[in-house]
């Protein structure tokens, strides 16, 4: 999965107000006739669904139907496009879906089942570097049946496959606009969502309005939106106290939201939504190098993190300590990793290494992106360097590297241990769990568990009932917690920062935490 800055529904939502007060609009609008203008440091990597597997699935899901997606407070897939289910007696193998009656995309061309097929089949045929084509890892083949009926016949039972065809990579395209084999490079946008994309500069600016045809889930409380594209979040937040945006979204800092939070005149007329999201930040160990190949020396290192105080020295309480690679919030989350090993304990630490022979000091390199999960990222492992080396027992070298050249060395097995982030795809445990084990996995270094891939994740796999294989993923938690292959770190928070008459931001997350733009109004009167 792409890391894109952000992920997951929000399980409590919280609004602050930083102001009270009261205003009256009389320009002659309707609150679902305004325009709402939204700051984000977030932008479009690309227009064409085909390659996105990041940043540009938030503009994607305002202007693009799915054939099920996850309306407002929603966390399974539910119709959008199409009702589907998975065929009786199917083993979760056969996904059938009916395309509603009179879909069409905002230039009038007619959507149905073959116009599904197109997409589904351009996406594999495509298969663009860093795209969603791995995301149909168990699609054999699509087949339209009817007119309005498109079949999906799985390689193997898939009871998650419902969950891939909702994120927006699975966007439905006009096959008239968009290219068999190549992807749409002209700078436009056709879909049959709730906007239509009027006019888009790279960087800069996507203006949207309502779609008129639009014939779907979403109640538009808008009558259109503005998203501006920031570099920094200073300028957009600057942009936001100066009234230039109604909201932001995506890319506040800690530091920015502890002063948003704060009483002084310049935060007047603000508001700030909060969210628990399902982003998460983890160390992963290389076992194929010597230094952390013994399981003692991780076993240590998960004994003496201290999450408590990386989150509240770092992110100022805007993250949350994480015990499990399966983040609060998600169906199957535990505490394993607290239950096994407590509280950070130095003492606990030393008996683990010195019963493994290892008496003096273990020298690591930890590795981490300077440019990938915002500013704090330096400091949360001078964090870690601190609370290790301050044991006595490890004595620890940080290497930043920018992104690109981080990706390389992790994917070529450089580093011993480093740090990574994870932004799902879909609200289920198994998005969590599976794309970290095996021979072939997001983290460049294998990490083998028979069990895991063998049996749990293909048995959780063959009931669509989600709720009933929580069992399956709190022993794959358990099997992750002996392994000590991966330390879970800290789950983000979300926030919307707003004018105060600005509703709705509460409800405009959904379960993949990509913005529902059209649950933002303005406030007529308040």
């Amino acid at each position: 999965m792409f890391n894109r800055t952000s992920l997951q529904a929000a399980a409590a939502l919280a609004s602050i107000s930083l102001l009270s007060g009261c205003s009256v609009f009389s320009d002659g609008e309707s609150a679902t006739e305004q325009r709402i203008v939204v700051g984000t440091t977030s932008s479009p990597s690309t227009l064409d669904p085909a390659a996105a597997w990041d940043n540009s699935w938030e503009l994607f899901r305002n202007v693009f139907q799915t054939l099920v997606s996850f309306p407002t407070g929603r966390t399974t897939p539910e119709s959008d496009a199409a009702d589907c289910k998975f065929k009786e007696g199917s083993s979760s193998r056969v996904f059938e879906c009916q395309v509603h009656e009179g879909l069409t995309f905002s230039n009038g061309h007619k959507l149905d089942a073959e116009a599904v097929k197109y997409s589904i089949e351009r996406i594999r045929t495509i298969n663009h570097k860093g795209g969603p084509n791995g995301m149909l890892g168990s699609l054999d083949k699509v087949e339209v049946v009817a007119p309005d009926t498109v079949v999906f016949r799985l390689n193997k039972p898939d009871a998650t496959f419902p969950f891939v065809l909702a994120t927006p990579a699975m966007s439905i395209v006009d096959p008239a606009e968009y290219p068999a084999d190549r992807l749409r490079t002209d700078g436009k946008l056709v879909g049959s969502g709730p906007y239509v994309l009027d006019e888009y500069k790279e960087k800069e600016k996507a203006e949207l309005t309502r779609n008129p045809s639009y014939k779907g889930f979403a109640d538009r409380k808008n009558g259109g939106v503005t998203i501006r594209y920031f570099a920094e979040s200073e300028a957009m937040v600057t942009a936001l106290k100066e009234k230039e945006i109604d909201a932001t979204y995506r890319g506040l800092t800690a530091a920015e939201v502890v002063d948003l939070q704060a009483d002084k005149p310049e935060n007047q007329g603000l508001q700030l939504v909060e969210s628990t999201g399902a982003d998460i930040r983890y160390l992963v160990f290389n076992t194929k190098d010597d230094s952390v190949a013994k399981l003692p020396v991780r076993k240590a290192i998960a004994q003496l993190v201290n999450r408590e105080e990386l989150v509240n020295k770092v992110y100022q309480g805007t993250a949350e300590p994480l015990y499990s690679m399966v983040p609060k919030g998600i169906a199957g989350h535990t505490t394993s990793f607290y239950d096994r090993f407590g509280e950070p304990d130095p003492a606990k630490a030393k008996s683990i290494l010195r019963a493994a022979g290892i008496t003096e000091p273990v020298e690591l390199d930890f590795w981490y992106t300077t440019d990938r999960y915002g500013s704090s990222t330096a400091p949360e492992f001078a964090e870690l360097k601190r609370q290790l080396e301050g044991s006595g027992l490890f004595e620890i070298t940080l290497h930043g590297k920018p992104w690109k050249e981080f990706q390389a060395g992790y994917q070529k097995g450089e580093y011993p241990v480093f740090g990574r982030g994870w932004f799902p795809d879909f609200p289920d445990p198994d998005n969590f769990i599976a794309p970290f084990v095996g021979e072939e996995n997001v983290l460049g270094t294998p990490y083998v568990s028979p069990e895991i891939t063998g049996e749990l994740l293909p048995r959780s796999r063959r009931e669509s009932d989600r709720a009933a294989v929580t069992d399956e993923f709190k022993k794959a938690q358990e099997i992750m917690v002996r392994d000590v292959r991966l330390l879970p770190l800290w789950q983000g928070k979300l926030y919307i920062a707003a004018s105060e008459d600005i509703a709705g931001g509460e409800r405009a997350l959904d379960p993949q935490t990509v913005m529902q733009l059209w649950e933002l109004s303005r406030r007529t009167s308040w």
